[in-house]
């Protein structure tokens, strides 16, 4: 008898959860091998997923540059996938680390323990290389995982799943520890959000649409890896060339990114100085401005800003762009229009920047730097799960002691409470 989408979903979860607490206590040895493992099955098998992924592309043709781009696999793309699979691999094994560890006036001795956190469910759009990073990041950390990708991206991520759990199966390592949804039904999603009896935490990873109705939707508790209206703001102290580059990078090198800089702040007393010179750049590049007063009055070419986009994720060569009279009105800015994921100042006033990075309310915050750092590779984390922007229990790139909860281990020699 054919089983329904329902029970399918159901009987996926419930081997997750079984697989879950085998992998909680799989060695680290194993665990490292299956990684190197799977790294060399994503080179090997480079043809396939790239075959896969000529698919995935064909059907996307109509939907635009920056969701092609995210979609997009190619030879580098795969080598980096599998690079991060070995620096996972390189990494500490978070499980069983004591975090502290005291002793009670009862006389118990006390230990809080890093554990994993069982099954998650991550639920993304188009980037097929999130299945690689979740899968590595998920095993390594003792969870199992279920993954649900977008229906445009169904084909790269079968073929990469099933090169990866090959692995798994071949190391004779549990079924269920990493799991595909294979279908593009949406009520797929509202399946596996009611699925709290098997299922510890969900993630979603995509448009603000998809994240809205996890959260709305969800039985799970839910981390969010939301849009990202990220800001650089050119101070009054900024070195204008290392200014330059810095936004230059941040809004170019991609776009398409949820760390590209989506608005450009800058001090009043540098515009002049320092917009023709940026926005000409801009405009060789193909960047779009939306600027506010002074900015289209710099940039005859450039069209007046909205309310509405200041508080736009472009994911585009689109920007805007605002010259802000202080400090203040810059933090202001950015605390109300961002969405808490990652700012950067560029500045050569420590006192601005120390103020900048104690009172701006993001998840990353930065002084002279570009805000495409953030990311698990970048940040020495091997990968990340998603950039989270709420701020429990994880905050900004997730890597393996984000995806860890804890426990208390307790000793006695035989206390009772009176």
């Amino acid at each position: 008898m054919k089983q329904s989408l329902k029970q399918k979903i159901e009987g996926i979860a419930k081997q997750a959860q079984k697989a879950s607490r085998a992998l909680a206590v799989l060695p680290a040895q194993e665990k490292n091998k299956a990684l190197v493992d799977m790294a060399a099955a994503l080179l090997k098998n480079k043809a396939v997923i790239l075959k896969a992924n000529k698919k995935d592309l064909a059907g996307a043709a109509k939907l635009g540059k920056a969701f092609l781009d995210r979609l997009t696999l190619n030879p580098t793309r795969i080598k980096q996938m599998a690079d991060s699979l070995l620096e996972v691999a390189k990494l500490k094994d978070p499980l069983g680390e004591t975090l502290a560890a005291w002793k009670a006036p009862s006389g118990l001795k006390i230990k809080k323990v890093r554990c994993a956190i069982g099954v998650i469910a991550i639920i993304y759009e188009s980037r097929p290389n999130v299945t690689s990073d979740c899968i590595g990041l998920c095993f390594k950390s003792g969870n199992s995982v279920i993954l649900r990708g977008g229906s445009e991206s169904l084909n790269s991520n079968l073929a990469i799943f099933n090169v990866l759990n090959a692995v798994i199966k071949k190391r004779g390592i549990i079924d269920g520890t990493i799991n595909l949804i294979d279908t593009g039904e949406r009520k797929a999603i509202d399946i596996l959000l009611k699925l709290n009896n098997y299922i510890d935490l969900a993630m979603p990873r995509g448009g603000e649409e998809l994240i809205n109705k996890v959260v709305r939707f969800s039985r799970i508790p839910v981390i969010k890896h939301y849009k990202g209206i990220c800001h650089v703001y050119v101070d009054e102290g900024a070195d204008l060339n290392m200014a330059q580059r810095i936004c230059f990078n941040a809004k170019v090198q991609r776009p398409g990114v949820c760390n590209a800089m989506e608005s450009m702040l800058v001090h009043r007393d540098v515009a002049v100085r320092f917009l023709p010179g940026m926005l000409k750049q801009f405009k060789e590049a193909g960047v779009a401005i939306r600027g506010c007063p002074l900015t289209c009055k710099i940039a005859k070419w450039a069209k007046s800003a909205t309310e509405k986009d200041y508080r736009t994720e472009y994911l585009d060569l689109i920007l805007s762009v605002k010259v802000v009279d202080d400090l203040d009105e810059a933090v202001e800015h950015i605390n109300n229009y961002g969405s808490h994921h990652s700012d950067s100042i560029v500045t050569d006033n420590s006192g601005n920047a120390k103020e900048f990075l104690k009172r701006v309310d993001s998840a990353c915050v930065y002084v002279n730097a570009s805000t495409r750092f953030t990311d698990g590779n970048q940040f020495g984390m091997g990968a990340e799960i998603g950039i989270s922007t709420d701020k429990l229990h994880a905050r900004g790139p997730m890597g393996l002691e984000e995806l860890t909860t804890y426990k208390y281990m307790v000793f006695g020699l035989g206390q009772i409470r009176l």
